[in-house]
């Protein structure tokens, strides 16, 4: 039984060679045997014969090393993707005393050291103004605290104060200046601090007693008003601003003020 037998691959080097056998064999022997420069023309036809060969072969490694990279990725990709998550992110409750969950009330600000203006604040508001720490509130409205807000103060200790200035629009609009004068005084005495001061929306009422204690705090008139119009912007009443111009502070002069404004 004869067996046929594979010889083995060719390596680099007797391919190579075998390459140039047959390069010299297509030549035509005669012009290489007598002529030099046809022997030397003929040596760079097989170099460059075999430069073009070597040339497909890198081309054809780097394809195939390429298709490789190419599945290896795709893999990669089809892996990583197995793990990834689609469910959607849990979304968590509020935590009480959380920063997102303290609401401050409508035209809030800070007037100075331990006095506070607003509008009037509802129930959102009440974890905010506990972070104030406040004693007490002074209320400048005519209607009776809400049961809500008489709890909280119940609850944390707060004392109202409240003065009954109606809210009427112009030209109707009647400031009582004895009603302003006696808030001024409780908003002076620094035993009730931290104080808040407020009416419906914080802009006329408030701004008119915020306005008064200006005055007491040497404030020119024109400071005073364009503090006033920040929180009435378009509501801004020239009754108001009339009313704090002619405000006579002389009668409080004597009361302490120990606020940070007033430290020169």
């Amino acid at each position: 039984m004869n067996m046929i037998t594979t010889p083995p691959p060719l390596t680099a080097r007797a391919t190579t060679i075998l390459t140039v056998k047959k390069i010299l064999v297509s030549e035509p022997t005669h012009h290489i045997l007598l002529d030099p420069i046809s022997l030397l023309f003929s040596f760079c036809k097989v170099i460059m014969k075999l430069q073009g060969n070597l040339t497909k072969e890198q081309h054809q490694q780097q394809a195939a090393a390429a298709v490789e990279e190419e599945e290896e990725d795709m893999c990669g990709t089809i892996e990583v993707a197995s793990f990834v998550d689609l469910s959607p992110p849990a979304i968590l409750p509020p935590i009480a005393g959380d920063e997102l969950s303290l609401i401050p009330p409508l035209n809030f600000s800070m007037v100075d050291n331990g006095i506070f203006r607003s509008g009037f604040p509802d129930s959102v508001n009440f974890p905010f103004l506990q972070t104030l720490r406040l004693r007490s509130i002074i209320y400048l409205c005519p209607e009776p605290y809400p049961d809500a807000n008489t709890e909280f103060l119940k609850s944390n200790g707060i004392r109202l104060f409240q003065f009954e200035i109606e809210g009427h629009k112009e030209p109707f609009v009647n400031i009582p200046e004895d009603m302003i004068r006696e808030a001024l005084k409780v908003l002076l005495d620094i035993r009730n601090h931290p104080v808040l001061i407020h009416c419906k929306r914080g802009k006329h009422r408030t701004g008119c007693l915020v306005g008064c204690f200006r005055k007491l705090q040497r404030w020119c008139l024109t400071s005073v008003f364009d503090e006033y119009q920040r929180f009435a912007a378009a509501k801004a009443r020239v009754s108001d601003q009339r009313f704090m111009e002619l405000f006579d502070i002389s009668s409080l002069k004597h009361l302490p003020m120990s606020f940070s404004c007033l430290k020169r």
